[in-house]
């Protein structure tokens, strides 16, 4: 999302805190911070209360340029002219804060402060209450039964119900024909309305919530609760409470207006932010505050605000994001604040944000619809030639039709002749067809459905509680936010990966030091013993994490006091101490005697730098809105921030304003390479800038992030320029958010060269591991990153995802042209390459014999190939490599890049990330995880899955995601054979009774089969069973191709299913039928038989194929078995229903056990000696490793001696 908020704010913007209380300024320091506090003026944020002295004005350069660049995490790389395609929220903060309008009273809503019945009238808003409930006991019937209906398939058994009420169709009673569609849409409202039932607790607590509203009736704050509060109410909130509305700013504890704010309850962000009051309005008691505030109307747009606010008659102030809190913050560092409610309930941006995980549809789902497709086909098939044949019938015998049953003409019953339920042959051929379609409904499965949500339940269930996916670090366990493509994850071809953060730790360590044109990094060790301290108020301060130090540098400036070099390097550290918006936060340690100093915020990066400062001597210890504190050396000064522009995408810098104390203005700037070195002055010192580029260049190969650090020293009628633009700038009531990003790129121009940083990022644990096991599965990993090509080609070495035998293939290009004839010319390489394979006999080419490929590209590259028609050549360059390094690339760019795979390939698709320019990405894919990092979560609030490390990936996939494909594979297909072979069985008998449409198989077992009978076992079979055993899918990572090459689920393997379905239904029905076929047995007797054998057979298939029998399974499978004699026994116990007794009279004969037995050895005989001949002759590579678990050798056996399907024949037979 985007933000308008100005580039230049009147305090550091505070950091992410997760306990700690603020510390206090320094004994030798407090009296005057605490003077000058108390009595700074409305502009003190951009002045000294001292006048500060300047020095001579230096001669103006007309050098002014500078390069504009889409937004990265580190460093540096020119970008063509087209970067606000992929902006990110900052970068478009002024864009969208230089386009907006003055807002007009109709555009408006107006709130008058105080004032709840105005601001109400004439448009009454809502109140704060909020719901999050979908029903209510009203709507809660209609509303969930037209969610179900949006399912094809129940519309589809609701028109056969309906059907079946006519009388001249009926097949089943009423009651039997409505059951099955009834039974399946009451789970699934029993566990919506359960689920609902929580949210409506949940909602009810939350508007419960106490808060403190003035009352100016009583003129004093009453607690109310948080439901009841209205637009225009004042609203008082204490330190650590929660925001109950979103509320304007009139006053802060804090006498500069300063509140600090965590926002974790909204973008999930865990660092502190600051907000701030007006000076107009903080400088009196906020009850007594008059005016109105005009503001946009509400939006989703939580990092962009655009209001005024009109006081003392007509004084029009402008308001920003940094002037308001939202709904769910909550109040940290800060005693109180007061404000006004703007948005209430429903309006917040956090309630209309609220959004769950992005609605996606399985691969075997959609798959599934094809095979659905072609069971309608079959059943329109069967049903035609039911209507055929009886037509036929009908003709051939309709001189009969008088006196046969069901079908004669005439009723003789009376003492008048008249017609009996006839409608003539036209009529009762229609009607055939229509009976047929409800007496073979079941051959599309309506249990399916359901059984799929409730296996997809069970297995995200064992995934959230697999331990070996539980994040030790932070505490938290896998989260499945998705419960509909848990097999995907059993699919997956191409993962893409974000660096930062996903690859690496994200924990930022500074390692070297590039000043004044020398490289320092020779790092010494951290002893117990190291490291600095300083004494505030007999206490020892020391920083919280320990950082090694070169000792020549340290030596430099310590005992070379004076010389330029020691100065510059002073300068250095003292940037890397002001030039940030770190907060110190004092923590306990075990030592009652010390203080450790926490160095909090927003970036890992400002983190280190802060942390290698206080190492080299340069302790920060306080800050403020106004100034900043630094024991330099055991000599505690004090820094006015005389202003601060804050990072940006465009800009790719940050800089503050400091005061010294010797009153002379310096400004002090950090960012990215290339942005840096076209704002410095290179005709000063050439060679230091040589120097420095030839070290950022080292840096980055061993997979540093850099900075550059820079200065510029003040006039007085320079500072004075800026200070009267800067007001300008920030009263402009539109246009604000440009005119401030002007403002500091003209402050930022002709700078002197301090030096540059080099900082690690770890990778994480395992992942090297990982990359190599997602590559042995067939998988292939792109990293799409915003890092340097120097730093990203390193980290790809580091994890592996990059080998010394790989051939580089690199596009740097500038031109639409240029970028052609890069491809052209990997296109070339490639067919090279590939003309050579053949004649390579070497061990380290790929599987298929070639030398493996890594396409390294950068985002400037890819704006001109994803804006135009080359995306079909970088398609076929990248997916000729075995791995694609993509750097420099921006959010959008991300999502481009999976994008042409997704819409090329019928490949599987994986994107994982952790921050917000990974969203895009992960809603992208076809699965997108996202990771629980330094960033926030808004990637976990986007993502089907969240987890805590990358590693985590080859559990999830080569383990769940194979057992959740394999089982949900095996049980679509087993569905469509149960079904397939019940409905075969009545179509047989329909075959032997006239054409009749009558069942032999009572209405109450037709409708019990799919819900008693066989439901359970497929269930538990889908959630429990293991084809292979964890240890041994992840010592075999190519395992997981079965899954990718659709082994389990495919068109051949449905019609061979069907094909078995046919026979066993030809077994069940003419074994008995020739058995009994001249006996008197009845037809409810031989259709309780069928019944049996049906659920038998079917049954004994599954137990067939499964792999690990369980108690729990056991239990399913004989259970079901049992219940239906049971079930059986009881509906023909009642003399009510058709077929009394018919079980009892049938098993009392041997012929009876005969054909069951029969029935159960030549059905199951095809099945049973194709698997076996099959698992002999052509084993997969599943059979294999089965095999080896069998016999005990698969933790003992060596990877080189299991082959697998995709070796060459000769291979498997000399293994053989």
């Amino acid at each position: 999302m985007a933000s308008d908020r100005p580039l230049l704010l009147p305090s550091p913007r505070a950091p992410a805190a997760s306990g700690g209380n603020p510390i206090p300024p320094p004994t030798t320091s407090r009296s005057s911070s605490s003077s000058r506090r108390k009595t700074a003026p409305t502009h003190s944020r951009t002045s000294s209360s001292e006048n500060p002295t300047f020095p001579a004005e230096p001669n103006a350069s007309s050098k002014s340029s500078f390069f504009i660049e889409n937004l990265s995490r580190s460093g540096s790389k020119q970008q063509p002219p087209l970067p606000r395609r992929y902006s990110s929220r900052r970068s478009d903060s002024g864009r969208l804060a230089g386009s907006q309008k003055e807002i007009s009273d109709a555009d408006a809503r107006l709130v008058f402060i105080n004032d709840k019945e105005r601001s109400n009238s004439p448009v009454r808003h809502v109140n704060n209450s909020i719901s999050t409930t979908k029903y209510n006991p009203l709507t809660f019937l209609p509303k969930n039964l037209f969610e179900q209906f949006h399912r094809i398939a129940y519309v589809y058994f609701l028109v056969l119900a309906g059907i079946n009420q006519v009388p001249q169709l009926g097949v089943f009673t009423p009651a039997a024909s409505i059951l099955p569609l009834a039974f399946v849409l009451g789970v699934t409202a029993v566990k919506d309305g359960y689920e609902d039932y929580r949210r409506h607790r949940s909602d009810g607590t939350e508007n419960s919530r106490p808060a403190a509203v003035f009352s100016p009736s009583s003129g004093d704050y009453q607690t109310k609760p948080w439901k009841d509060i209205r637009v225009g109410e004042i609203v008082r909130v204490k330190s650590n409470e929660t925001i109950p509305c979103d509320i304007v700013l009139l006053a802060t504890s804090d006498p500069t207006g300063v509140a600090y704010v965590q926002t974790i309850n909204l973008d999930g962000e865990s660092n502190l932010k600051t907000r701030y009051a007006k000076q107009e309005t903080q400088s009196r008691p906020p009850e007594t505050v008059a005016g109105v505030v005009r503001c946009e109307k509400p939006n989703r747009n939580i990092y962009g605000f655009h209001a005024n606010i009109e006081i003392d008659g007509g004084k029009r102030i402008s308001l920003g994001p940094s002037n308001i809190i939202l709904r769910g913050c909550e109040l940290k560092n800060t005693s109180w604040v007061a404000g006004v409610a703007v948005y209430t309930g429903a309006d917040t941006k956090v309630m209309l944000n609220s959004s769950g995980a992005p609605s996606k549809r399985s691969r075997l789902e959609t798959h599934m619809n094809r095979e659905t497709i072609i069971l309608a086909v079959a059943l329109f098939a069967l049903c035609t030639t039911v209507t055929v044949l009886a037509g036929a019938w009908l003709v051939r015998h309709r001189h009969r039709l008088d006196y046969l049953p069901y079908y004669r003409k005439r009723d003789f019953s009376g003492g008048d002749e008249s017609k009996y339920d006839y409608y003539g042959i036209g009529w009762e051929i229609v009607f055939t067809f229509f009976m047929a379609v409800i007496l073979f409904q079941v051959m599309i499965p309506i249990a399916l459905y359901i059984s799929m949500e409730l296996v997809r339940l069970g297995q995200a269930f064992f995934m959230i509680q697999d331990d070996n996916m539980f994040d030790d670090e932070r505490g938290k366990r896998f989260q499945c936010r998705a419960l509909n493509i848990n097999e995907d994850l059993g699919q997956i071809k191409y993962v893409f990966s974000d660096k930062t953060g996903t690859l690496t730790e994200n924990k930022m360590e500074f390692r070297c030091a590039s000043v004044v044109g020398r490289d320092f990094s020779r790092t010494a060790s951290a002893g117990e013993d190291d490291g600095v301290s300083v004494v505030v108020d007999g206490q020892i301060w020391k920083p919280k994490m320990r950082v090694r130090v070169d000792p020549e540098l340290l030596e430099l400036m310590q005992n070379k006091a004076g010389t330029i070099e020691a100065n510059r390097a002073r300068e250095f550290f003292l940037a890397l101490a002001a030039c940030n918006t770190i907060v110190p936060i004092l923590a306990e340690a075990e030592d009652q005697s010390e203080r450790l100093i926490d160095y909090q915020g927003e970036s890992p990066d400002e983190q280190a730098l802060v942390y290698a400062a206080a190492a080299y001597g340069f302790v920060l210890i306080e800050r403020t809105s106004g100034h900043i504190i630094i024991d330099v050396f055991g000599q505690r000064q004090r820094f006015d921030i005389l202003g601060l522009h804050e990072f940006d995408s465009d800009r790719k810098r940050m800089s503050v304003i400091v005061g010294f104390p010797d009153k002379t203005v310096k400004v002090f700037v950090k960012g990215a390479d290339s942005s840096m070195f076209g704002v410095i002055d290179t005709t000063s010192n050439p060679d230091i800038i040589r120097s420095t580029k030839s070290h950022l260049h080292s840096y980055s190969s061993l997979g540093l992030r850099t900075l550059v650090i820079g200065m510029r020293e003040l006039t007085r009628s320079q500072f004075e320029e800026w200070h009267s633009s800067y007001d300008k700038a920030s009263t402009a009531l539109f246009g604000r958010g440009n005119l401030l990003k002007a403002l500091a790129v003209s402050i930022e121009s002709n700078l002197c060269i301090l030096g540059a940083s080099g900082i690690e990022d770890k990778l994480q644990q395992g992942v090297p591991e990982a990359i190599e096991s997602l590559r042995l599965a067939g998988i292939k990993v792109w990293v799409l990153t915003g890092d340097k090509q120097e730093t990203a080609i390193s980290i790809g070495y580091s994890c592996k995802l990059l080998t010394g035998d790989m051939t580089q293939i690199i596009i740097n290009s500038h031109s639409k042209d240029s970028c052609k004839k890069s491809l052209e010319d990997a296109l070339a390489m490639i067919q090279k390459v590939a003309s050579m394979a053949p004649e390579a006999e070497n061990s380290t080419r790929g599987a298929d014999g070639r030398v493996p490929l890594a396409l390294i590209i950068d985002g400037t590259s890819l704006v001109y190939i994803l804006e135009s028609d080359l995306e079909e050549e970088l398609f076929k360059v990248a997916t000729s490599c075995d791995v694609v390094l993509c750097c420099r690339v921006a959010p959008l760019q991300k999502a481009g890049i999976v994008a042409l795979i997704k819409n090329r390939t019928d490949d599987m698709t994986l994107a994982i990330g952790d921050g917000a320019n990974d969203v895009s990405m992960i809603q992208m894919a076809d699965v997108g995880i996202g990771i629980s990092g330094q960033e926030g979560r808004q990637a976990v609030m986007a993502s089907d899955f969240a987890m805590g490390q990358f590693r985590f990936l080859v559990p999830l996939l080569l383990v769940h995601g194979h057992w959740n494909y394999q089982r949900m594979a095996y049980m679509i297909l087993y569905n469509f054979y149960r079904n397939s072979v019940f409905v075969f069985v009545l179509f047989w008998y329909v075959l032997y009774t006239a054409f009749s449409l009558t069942s032999a198989i009572s209405e109450w077992s037709s409708v019990l089969y799919s819900v008693i009978y066989t439901a359970l076992p497929t269930i538990v079979v889908g959630i429990l069973d293991k084809d292979l055993s964890r240890r041994t899918l992840l010592k075999y990572p190519q395992l997981y191709g079965s899954g990718q090459r659709e082994e389990r689920y495919n068109v051949k393997l449905f019609i061979l299913t069907m094909m078995d379905s046919l026979w066993q239904s030809l077994v069940i029905f003419f074994l008995p039928f020739l058995s009994y076929r001249h006996s008197t047995i009845d037809g409810s007797s031989i259709g309780d038989l069928w019944i049996l054998a049906v659920v038998i057979l079917v049954n004994l298939h599954l137990g067939l194929d499964i792999f690990r029998w369980s108690w729990i399974t056991h239990a399913s499978i004989w259970g079901c078995i049992v219940a239906t004699f049971i079930c059986m026994i009881i509906i023909d116990a009642l003399p009510i229903l058709h077929g009394y007794w018919a079980i009892f009279r049938v098993m009392e004969t041997w012929v009876f056990w005969f054909c069951l037995a029969g029935i159960i050895i030549a059905g199951m005989l095809p099945r049973f000696a194709t698997k076996a001949l099959t698992e002999f002759f052509v084993p997969s590579d599943i059979q294999i490793a089965r095999e080896l678990e069998k016999f005990g050798g698969v933790n003992h056996t060596r990877d080189s001696e299991v082959v697998m399907s995709t070796f060459s024949n000769h291979q498997r037979r000399s293994t053989r």
